[in-house]
């Protein structure tokens, strides 16, 4: 018997309608061997990997080090580099972060732990819809089309220990039980690391943009990020699929740690293009609610991930959030007569609604949000 079987149509959404299909049971460990994948899964023609495997796209590498030391000549180079490559396509590396590589390396067994198990046993943690965290096999109880050829495990981190000092220890301990509880230590770790080279990074952003470096680092102190797991299994008809469809972040900032299988593509000057992974360094790009931040002079950039017919990826990526309810807006310092403002004001807790149960994230999630925002605010007004 096949190790995906129907179910309830998915969920309708704004840029995707379920209609009359029914979605399917992402199984890794059936499908990876199968030579015909379900049409879920096979992704319009224009929408497919490159038959050609495409140029390495050329980001900085910033050495966060050297920018922390205090150096003028060294934070003058880096943060240059930054808003060199945020006005480019949003893209860089970061390297001599300071992160504990046996950190590193823990994280990446840890999920081997999670994605070897049983898909019954996954499904104890199984995303539900409208939620942002939990298990996800290919999204498939949200999509009925162009299914990304993966699996993922979200959950939530708090910086603000007065709220929730161990938020990822007691979510996986509450959902997962005792047998989880180190998984739930590790990235507990992992998080506060990433929370902390965040904020650094929002140093060197908010230098580049001319608003100092306290700015954006006090406005994300107390965050409330996302964090999750990726895992694309093998795929027989790789040039058929992608891991992750084309899409733009609406986070703040993403920062991922790829194994050494690769997979990772950015869409520049109209050609997509790899970023090889290198274990030293974390790739770092912009997001949408950050674009929104410094009001449209830094742009989320388009990416994707393809798979291949013989290796597992597996990728760590941490989604800085502000806290739920923080407005985004952007300083005044990045307002003028020359640039106005581009997007109203928000929450982040409003974008991450809308993303989960009205919008698939593509590379138009911002212009359909604040769309949807502004008829919202002219449907209250008018009921008023």
């Amino acid at each position: 018997m096949p190790s995906f079987i129907h179910q309830l149509p998915s969920t309708p959404t704004t840029n995707e309608t379920a209609g009359e299909q029914n979605s399917v049971v992402f199984d890794a460990s059936f499908l990876q061997n199968q030579c015909n994948i379900p049409y879920e899964f096979i992704w319009p023609d224009h929408e497919r990997p490159c038959p050609e495997h495409p140029p390495m796209l050329h980001v900085p590498c910033i050495d966060l080090n050297g920018f922390l030391s205090g150096d003028a000549f060294a934070v003058s180079t880096t943060t240059e580099l930054v808003k060199q490559a945020c006005l480019d396509h949003g893209f860089f590396l970061v390297i001599n972060h300071g992160i504990d590589s046996n950190l590193l390396k823990v994280a990446h067994k840890s999920m081997d732990f999670f994605f070897g198990k049983p898909l019954q046993e996954k499904q104890r943690i199984q995303r539900k819809v409208g939620d942002h965290c939990g298990y996800a096999s290919s999204f498939t109880n949200r999509f009925s089309s162009k299914l990304p050829w993966k699996e993922t495990l979200s959950f939530p981190y708090c910086a603000d220990v007065q709220r929730d000092s161990n938020i990822v220890e007691s979510y996986f301990l509450n959902a997962m039980g005792e047998d989880f509880s180190e998984f739930g230590k590790v990235y507990q770790k992992y998080c506060e690391a990433m929370s902390c080279l965040s904020l650094s990074v929002m140093e060197i952003l908010g230098i580049s943009l001319g608003v100092g470096p306290k700015h954006f680092r006090e406005f994300f102190e107390g965050n409330d990020s996302i964090m999750r797991l990726n895992y694309y299994p093998p795929c027989q008809k790789p040039d058929l699929t992608l891991g992750t469809g084309p899409h733009c972040d609406p986070t703040s900032l993403t920062i991922l740690h790829q194994d050494d299988v690769g997979g990772l593509e950015v869409y520049v000057n109209e050609t997509w293009h790899s970023i090889p992974p290198d274990p030293e360094a974390f790739v770092v790009n912009i997001g949408d609610t950050f674009m929104a931040l410094s009001n449209g002079v830094y742009k989320s950039c388009l990416h994707r991930a393809v798979v291949n017919s013989r290796t597992p990826r597996k990728s760590l990526a941490f989604f800085l959030c502000p806290k739920m309810d923080k407005v985004v807006s952007p300083p005044k310092e990045l307002v003028s007569y020359e640039n106005p403002r581009m997007f109203p004001d928000f929450t982040w807790s409003t974008l991450l609604d809308f993303t989960q149960k009205h919008y698939r994230a593509d590379m138009k999630t911002l212009d359909a949000f604040v769309k949807w925002l502004r008829h919202q605010r002219d449907s209250q007004d008018m009921a008023t």
